[in-house]
């Protein structure tokens, strides 16, 4: 009974893909998720994002609130706007370790490493930070993912793909028809324009004052229980849940899947289309 649209965010798929870093501003993603809402002739829309697409989400309907009628996040919680920019947060974070964010800071490198074989770097990527692959990095006791590769000491020669657990068969939730689609996307776009999102975070922090905290539109916040994001550190989870609860002043769900990674809604489709079903449906009643 809903409309429901998906798109090609700006630097993926068949969507535009500009050169500058600039064009990669959270100003001016939301601006299109807006433009794109009229365009089909809408009013107002409830968004659903995950990973980059939920801060996307989230900050749309800050800075465009007669636009955004409540927002579902996956996986990144709504946070506000830090104390610094992001990646000079990093810089000082990480020092003489790895991250694959400060990894990506300089142009045409992990563009370089990633699309020398696209399908091997989406295959490694994914299955480094599903359920299986953080299970096998928690039980040998290692730092590695895609998220925060920080226990490595840092080389000149380091990529992003070094360390990651490599397997011979696919998850539960992902099949080859499926990577032939993500690899056709990426070979059609290239990585410059997603990996930009990245090198845009500090400019991001200069024009975005308005990101204050609490999120105050209705919100759903669903994550899994092994997803690197938020919970990859077992003993401090439920300091991290009681912490992201209190971003929220309207937090009408709030749901950690368990034994799911990352990739929320492939690996359990199910449970999250109920959770987001059940969300718009309290939109209706309150």
């Amino acid at each position: 009974g809903y409309r429901a649209v998906t798109l090609d965010v700006r630097g993926y798929g068949n969507s535009d893909a500009p050169h500058p870093i600039a064009a990669y501003s959270m100003k001016t993603i939301t601006a299109d998720i807006v433009a794109l809402i009229q365009a089909l002739g809408e009013k107002e829309a409830v968004l659903v994002g995950h990973d980059w697409g939920a801060p996307i989400a989230w900050n749309t309907a800050i800075l465009y609130p007669k636009q955004i009628k409540a927002v579902a996040g996956l996986s990144v919680p709504y946070v506000g706007r830090g104390p610094m920019p992001m990646i000079d947060l990093f810089k000082d974070l990480y020092k003489d370790r790895f991250f694959y964010q400060l990894y990506f800071q300089k142009e045409g490198v992990a563009e370089a490493e990633l699309e020398a074989d696209i399908k091997k770097s989406l295959f490694l990527t994914y299955l480094s930070s599903d359920a299986r692959g953080m299970k096998r990095i928690l039980r040998e006791k290692k730092s590695a993912s895609f998220t925060t590769l920080n226990s490595q000491k840092k080389t000149s020669k380091q990529g992003f793909l070094d360390g990651l657990p490599h397997y011979k068969t696919m998850p539960h939730w992902l099949t080859n028809k499926d990577l032939d689609i993500f690899v056709n996307a990426f070979k059609t776009s290239g990585f410059r324009g997603p990996i930009n999102r990245y090198r845009a975070q500090n400019q991001d922090w200069h024009e975005l004052k308005e990101l204050t905290l609490p999120f105050t539109k209705p919100a759903c916040f669903i994550a899994g229980d092994l997803d690197p994001v938020n919970f990859f550190i077992p003993e401090s989870s439920k300091e991290r849940i009681k912490r992201i609860k209190s971003y929220y002043t309207d937090l009408r769900i709030f749901k950690l899947l368990n034994h799911v990674g990352h990739w929320t809604s492939q690996e359990a489709p199910e449970a999250v289309n109920t959770l987001l079903i059940q969300f718009l449906q309290t939109l209706a009643h309150k």
